[in-house]
């Protein structure tokens, strides 16, 4: 089981890594320049892609978990036809994005208030990168259908080539053209498109012969389209809780000053870096739990959630442990800026801890994905949301100034995997 784990994992963690790497040196562009709120337009136009993209992730996320599932039954016509639909899926959701562009804008720009500045640059930006969304909403389909196939190195390749592109365009971009966020969403823009076209040529390349099991009357087949959105339905309103958690602090952050917004940022990175990698091993679990649901193994399955859990704390105890020695000099990485370093280092604390408290319930969010045991994850999302991390904020905030905002980020993050672990007796581990 170990081995099978790391073969998935490994790839994932690999490729995921990559994700706030980006992420990162995006941070330390725009973070060198000579103004702060470049840094902080970032942050915003980050934020408001975040909610938009995030928000349909469940194209890659209940992709995974159904193919997975028919690829443990060994039913070719419908892998073929789960792909077929959620691009189809993709390619409207990302045609209606561009057409609502202009809405979209001033609604985010009015929920996130900001300095002036902050407010123009963010604009600068979300007017370039929105034009990636047809090609990412299309790369989350076809990525998340290869790891329902229990292929992960197919997406990470797709990922590791997509971001190194998009470091390199956005090195050129500020550093040769003199650009600044318009540089950071150009290299967005062009690396994304590059991307979708290599993953269709890794499509074609190894499952070319897949698409003779096409059956266009399949297409819009009611009965599993029901079953894919009702799948889905509960992990965007998942997704979305997550998403209003981090937009909600980083718009927090923003009222409280480019400062302290631009410091929070720079630590979230922290955070995303050590999740991405974990994420990995949920990623594995994603697709082992799928497999073996659909060909009703239960002990492999059993054998797949406690080993991947196990993986998944050593990884995050690491990350704490990490932190904890080096977490003071990575921040000079991302700026020179004193003022936001010396900010940072006042709530790094919380960051430490990060990896630790969150690894449990990111390895659970893939083993109930895998199992497209989605309403578990729905309930307990809107709990730690609505129970734990807005009140914790609130009076937390009054008694503790910042340091309010960032336990209750900590204290979302322990209520999620406290709560999904009551449910995995009764919705995994049954039968």
């Amino acid at each position: 089981m170990n081995k099978s784990i790391l073969r998935l994992a490994i790839p994932n963690i690999i490729s995921n890594l990559s994700v706030p790497l980006l992420g990162a040196v995006d941070t330390a562009l725009v973070g060198h320049l000579d103004q702060v709120y470049y840094l902080g337009a970032l942050a915003v136009g980050s934020v408001i892609f975040n909610f938009i993209f995030w928000g349909f992730g469940f194209l890659r996320m209940g992709t995974t978990g159904l193919t997975a599932q028919e690829y443990g039954k060994r039913d070719r016509m419908q892998m073929m036809m789960i792909l077929a639909r959620v691009q189809f899926i993709a390619m409207a959701i990302g045609i209606t994005l561009l057409l609502f562009q202009a809405p979209i804008a001033l609604f985010s720009l009015w929920v996130i208030e900001s300095s002036q500045e902050v407010a123009d640059y963010t604009r600068v930006y979300f007017d370039i990168r929105i034009y990636t969304a047809p090609a990412i909403l299309a790369l989350y389909g076809l990525q998340g259908w290869f790891l329902g196939m229990q292929n992960a190195k197919y997406p990470m390749i797709i990922t590791i080539v997509m971001n190194l592109l998009n470091i390199v365009l956005n090195v050129m971009f500020i550093y040769g053209f003199g650009m600044h966020v318009d540089g950071v969403a150009f290299g967005t823009l062009i690396s994304t498109y590059l991307a979708l076209f290599l993953g269709i040529f890794l499509f074609l390349k190894r499952y070319k012969r897949y698409l003779s099991h096409y059956v266009r009357v399949e297409l819009l087949n009611i009965a599993e389209l029901k079953k894919y959105f009702a799948v889905n339905r509960d992990i965007f309103i998942r997704t979305l809780c997550l998403i209003f958690t981090f937009s909600f602090f980083t718009a927090v952050s923003a009222k409280q000053g480019d400062l302290i917004l631009a410091a929070n940022t720079i630590l979230l990175q922290l955070w995303f870096i050590v999740s991405y990698g974990i994420d990995g091993f949920a990623y594995a679990a994603e697709s082992l739990i799928g497999k073996f649901k659909g060909g009703e193994n239960r002990e492999k399955l059993r054998e797949a959630v406690f080993y991947n859990i196990g993986w998944g704390m050593m990884l995050g105890i690491t990350g704490t442990l990490f932190y904890a020695v080096f977490g003071g000099q990575i921040l000079s990485i991302f700026t020179d800026n004193t003022e936001v370093i010396e900010f940072a280092k006042i709530v790094l604390f919380w960051t430490v801890l990060a990896p630790l408290v969150s690894s449990f319930c990111y390895i659970l969010d893939g083993i109930f994905i895998g199992a497209t045991a989605t309403r578990p994850m729905r309930n307990t999302m809107l709990l730690s949301t609505i129970v734990v991390f807005l009140p914790v904020y609130y009076v937390g905030t009054h008694l503790f100034g910042i340091h309010g905002l960032w336990l209750a980020m900590v204290l979302f993050m322990i209520s999620r995997g406290a709560a999904l672990g009551l449910y995995l007796p009764g919705n995994i581990l049954k039968g």
